[in-house]
């Protein structure tokens, strides 16, 4: 386990790279003693950092949702990181958003649901029944993660380990939501949620497809996980929280100059652009 000190290092150096847009060679390389619990602390001290600078907690995200990434992560459940006001990108229905490429290093996309709260979730014995009840509705969302530990280690070519990953705020950066049309708030009971599905289309081109099953088989699952997650910490998911629930595509790379188009069907569609 990593001292007080070198946690306090670790996020002051994630703050430098998100600032710089340089990214940092990796902790697990650096600190082959590092645990999944060390990740979660440089993670929080990160976090703790952006509120002292007037950032403000708008919820959390579950990554690693699927079974196939978290085979390839060598773990046997997700993660979790933190939603951010500085992270929040509002996309006008039947306009395209512009996104500045150069707040991020590598950004790339995800489709994904949301859940907007509207009662508390807290304790190990939430249910996905109590999360449909505490929801105020559900809505398409893109999220956006970024690599400020860098995806392949610079000297051995190397994928990240999960360690650098929750370190990295679970490497969220961005999360694209509308506004401005009914079918964005989609009722948690009416709407059959893991038939949720999305096109995601790159300058045109068809790049991703899925549905919301492909979310441990229903997208509210993680959330009562997270519930579960956040317990031994004290804190709980509280009304007004956005949740991302995990993504149900593979991660698209994205640069200055794409346009892109996430179809949701009868929940709506989200347009958007890397500027």
């Amino acid at each position: 386990m990593l001292d007080d000190t070198l946690i306090q290092q670790l996020a002051a150096e994630l703050d430098q790279s998100e600032r710089t847009r340089v990214p940092l060679e990796h902790f697990s390389r650096r600190f082959p003693q590092m645990t999944i619990a060390d990740g979660y602390r440089v993670g929080r001290a990160w976090v703790a950092l952006q509120v002292a600078s007037g950032r403000q907690v708008i919820g959390h995200k579950i990554g690693l949702t699927s079974r196939a990434m978290q085979m390839a992560s060598q773990i046997d459940e997700p993660d979790f990181g933190t939603l951010l006001d500085s992270m929040r990108f509002t996309a006008p229905a039947g306009q395209v958003l512009e996104i500045p490429a150069s707040r991020f290093i590598a950004p790339r996309v995800e489709v994904e649901l949301a859940f907007v709260l509207k009662a508390p979730l807290q304790g190990t014995g939430v249910t996905v029944e109590d999360v449909l009840a505490a929801t105020e509705y559900v809505t398409p969302a893109i999220e956006i993660i970024d690599a400020r530990i860098e995806q392949f280690d610079r000297h051995t070519r190397i994928m990240r380990k999960v360690f650098d990953t929750i370190s990295d705020n679970a490497a969220n950066a961005g999360i694209v939501i509308g506004a401005g049309d009914d079918r964005y708030r989609a009722d948690p009971r009416s709407t059959d949620l893991p038939w949720c599905g999305a096109i995601l289309r790159q300058n045109g081109a068809v790049e991703e497809t899925g549905l919301a099953a492909g979310v441990q088989g229903h997208p509210a699952i993680g959330i009562a996980w997270l519930a579960h997650k956040l317990a031994p910490w004290g804190e709980s998911l509280q009304p007004g929280q956005i949740v991302l629930a995990g993504s149900f595509t593979r991660p698209v790379a994205a640069k200055a100059g794409d346009l892109f188009e996430a179809d949701y069907g009868p929940l709506g569609c989200l347009r958007f652009k890397f500027v």
